[in-house]
């Protein structure tokens, strides 16, 4: 951050010694460049974070008036609510977005981060807060604002934006501790990917141990996505062999939970009072039309709105560094 221009071509050249036409065959045809040249050629790409200019208006003016946005998963409706508000506010300011998601998997961010940059975005914005040494090394090397969202990292590349996971967990661990539960399980929040999840469960695991009580843990370790209903209900089937008097399941997300109540339901569990359930997340299937859960209420279109305020200025959010929106302990009928 903080560089007043992008990697150019002559950049690369100057680095590895050689012209730029070099430097353009190394790109286009690189069967036409001795293997030296060329090896000297791409240690200075990879050196420097270059990333071919595919975008013909860049040659005219040093801005897009495109933001580019990568995220986790459009599968579901997580993060349905931060789009909206990201790129309604960008609209507005007559700016477009252009967007991709991951899978939850760091090779395709790279990838993705890559091919979004060929398009000189004025600026970037990522739901992952844990990426790949290649894409670290190439938004390290950017001189556009880089938004993370929806995770406080202690470390922030640029600038930040959401809400502490870890403090969310804690407190649901707290309520649930509060109404007099004894025996809380967690279900969720060890995928390999889920970073968010993760902080969760250690908020959770925190509060329990300041109670002086005992974690009940249930998470896929070699999971590469969060866990849906389905697996949710798996999950808690699992738990409940290993531990049958949990009295309180805290769930990463709401469609966790969601699979949690039918489980419930299957073995007449009476919800709450043989069993409190809570989600995360604040959908519209934890609504009391829904299935009436307690969850965390996450400000999603304020995420979103803030986000874009951030490119749009990015000099003010940079002075605040992490924008700290907080989220809202929903008590509902599950507990």
């Amino acid at each position: 951050m903080g560089k007043d221009k992008w990697v150019t071509m002559k950049d690369v050249a100057d680095l590895a010694k050689v012209g730029t036409i070099t430097v353009s065959r190394v790109l286009r045809t690189p069967e036409k460049v001795s293997e030296s040249k060329r090896l000297r050629v791409q240690k200075a790409i990879d050196d420097l974070g270059y990333v071919p200019d595919n975008t013909a208006g860049a040659l005219s003016s040093s801005r897009s008036r495109v933001f580019g946005a990568i995220v986790s998963t459009i599968g579901d409706s997580v993060f349905a609510s931060t789009l909206d508000g990201l790129s309604g506010t960008l609209r507005a300011a007559g700016y477009e977005l252009l967007l991709t998601s991951t899978g939850y998997d760091p090779d395709v961010e790279e990838d993705a981060l890559r091919a979004l940059l060929a398009r000189r975005p004025d600026g970037i914005v990522l739901t992952s807060t844990s990426h790949s040494a290649g894409t670290s090394k190439l938004l390290k090397s950017l001189s556009i604002p880089v938004v993370e969202i929806w995770q406080l990292p202690p470390a922030p590349l640029d600038i930040a934006v959401g809400f502490s996971n870890f403090q969310a967990g804690h407190d649901m661990a707290r309520h649930l501790i509060d109404s007099g539960r004894k025996t809380i399980a967690f279900l969720g929040g060890g995928g390999l990917l889920d970073a968010r999840g993760r902080r969760r469960r250690e908020g959770y695991e925190a509060a329990l141990h300041t109670a002086g009580m005992t974690p009940v843990t249930w998470t896929d370790q070699g999971q590469a996505v969060p866990p849906g209903i389905e697996l949710g209900a798996a999950f808690f089937d699992e738990c409940l062999k290993a531990n049958p008097h949990i009295d309180a399941v805290m769930c990463v997300s709401d469609t966790v939970a969601v699979g949690v109540l039918c489980e419930a339901r299957r073995r007449n569990l009476k919800v709450p009072g043989e069993l409190a359930v809570s989600g995360f997340g604040g959908f519209d299937v934890a609504r009391p039309s829904g299935f009436d859960l307690t969850t965390i209420e996450v400000p999603g279109t304020a995420i979103g709105t803030a986000s874009a305020q951030a490119l749009l200025d990015p000099d003010a959010a940079r002075a605040r560094k992490v924008i700290d929106l907080g989220y809202k302990l929903v008590v509902r009928g599950t507990t």
